[in-house]
């Protein structure tokens, strides 16, 4: 889609810095990198969603996602990988990508707790019966 940023990245019609390509996928240097080696891995067809991926696609995603965690952590001698994903409205490339972030640690990067009481931590119970009742719905099951 030449009207996706995305695709025009994951195709290379977009000045990046792509580190590794093969039929399905484009891996890129991240822009705005949380640590040095924080890549994207773009799959060249057309997908916003996570949930829209065929299984073929969604597992290879995650191999790539290994191979990247492999590639930082021997490039970098990072303490850890953080993979990530954001969708809906907090998708701001309007195609799906999968972070793979370099961690060390001290580096400062954060995953912070809600500054908000929601009550969630009160209802896990009821939140997971619930859940349990839409798995088995998406699954089919009774």
């Amino acid at each position: 889609m030449v009207d996706c940023l995305g695709c025009r990245i994951a195709h290379g019609l977009e000045p990046t810095y792509i580190i590794y390509d093969d039929e399905l996928v484009t891996c890129v240097l991240d822009i705005d990198p949380f640590n040095e080696g924080h890549m994207l891995i773009l799959p060249k067809q057309h997908i916003r969603e996570l949930e829209e991926m065929d299984e073929e696609l969604s597992l290879h995603v995650m191999k790539t996602s290994q191979l990247c965690a492999n590639v930082l952590k021997q490039r970098y001698g990072a303490d850890g990988i953080t993979i990530c994903k954001n969708g809906g409205v907090f998708n701001d490339l309007g195609h799906y990508h999968m972070h793979v972030i370099p961690r060390f640690i001290g580096d400062g990067f954060t995953w912070s707790e809600s500054q908000f009481d929601t009550g969630a931590k009160q209802r896990l119970a009821e939140t997971a019966a619930n859940l349990k009742i839409y798995f088995h719905r998406v699954l089919g099951k009774s």
